[in-house]
């Protein structure tokens, strides 16, 4: 591997299990983008050349070695949790009935928000902002240009979990969601915090600091005022609060800003101050190695 490919993502810097890796990549080192994405945008549908998008991922691929593709998601800010699960068998497929997606939505209102179960492996992307899996070999992958990335593994290395948490799905509780979704009890897991905007640049107005302090008015010391109705806000403190508080305590990362690191990351908010047209994705990614 070359030099200028390791640049391309930052492995995540936690005690997780030998056998599990996570990343984050970064928007330079691979890639084939042009401005305002430039060069290692992993994001479909932010407005870059469709051919760009699957030549860079190609090479993510590629220079990662990984086990499989990844399996990308529809990401919409909400709570949704997909399970990625072994493929079914021919015979199987069939008796799920003609035109199946492989989808089945769990469903009760008793049960944890829902879970979409991923069973085939056709490249359906389905609409979740988290994912699970036990599956080595099974690569989750999550977008993000501001959110914040959070990676989950279980401390025997039996299971992974990715989510993408913005304001509006940490409030709305997509991490608690996702460790729902785990087979593994909270305190058997560790989590790891990836890059996104820092407490020092993310300034929001009242919208998001009602949405989280009015549910908890603890979470108003994670808010700095900055000017009338606006605050600078710590998205990592709301995280490791919001973890802290379903038995999740050890939790590593969140020392890495997007808005402030131009050289390194995309960056949504940034762009649109700025006007440069548009922003690419960065990708943080999980999976249990395979064995030998």
């Amino acid at each position: 591997m070359s030099g200028t490919a390791a640049r391309a993502w930052i492995e995540a810097d936690w005690p997780a299990p030998a056998n599990v890796r996570a990343l984050t990549t970064t928007r330079h080192g691979l890639g084939v983008s042009q401005p305002p994405f430039d060069h290692f945008n992993l994001g479909a549908r932010c407005g870059d050349a469709p051919d760009a998008v699957a030549e860079n991922r190609r090479q993510l691929a590629e220079a990662l070695g990984l086990p499989s593709p990844p399996r990308w998601l529809r990401q919409v800010h909400g709570i949704g949790v997909a399970h990625f699960a072994p493929s079914l068998s021919p015979q199987a497929k069939g008796r799920a009935g003609e035109g199946s997606s492989g989808l089945d939505a769990a469903a009760t209102p008793s049960q944890p928000p829902p879970s979409l179960r991923e069973r085939g492996g056709d490249g359906i992307e389905p609409e979740a902002d988290a994912a699970v899996t036990s599956t080595p070999g099974t690569v989750l992958a999550i977008l993000t240009a501001d959110c914040l990335p959070v990676v989950f593994a279980a401390r025997d290395g039996t299971e992974v979990a990715a989510a993408h948490a913005g304001w509006r799905g940490l409030a709305e509780g997509v991490l608690e969601a996702t460790v729902a979704a785990m087979r593994s009890p909270a305190d058997r897991l560790l989590a790891w915090l990836g890059p996104a905007a820092g407490p020092g640049a993310y300034e929001v107005g009242t919208e998001v600091f009602e949405a989280f302090v009015s549910r908890d008015a603890g979470a108003s010391a994670m808010f700095a005022p900055t000017r009338p109705g606006h605050w600078n806000v710590d998205l990592y403190s709301l995280a490791r609060r919001r973890l802290a508080a379903i038995g999740v305590a050890d939790v590593h990362g969140g020392d890495l800003c997007t808005l402030s690191d131009p050289a390194r990351f995309f960056s949504h908010r940034r762009s649109t101050h700025d006007g440069s047209g548009g922003s690419g994705r960065i990708a943080t990614l999980a999976w249990i190695a395979p064995s030998a």
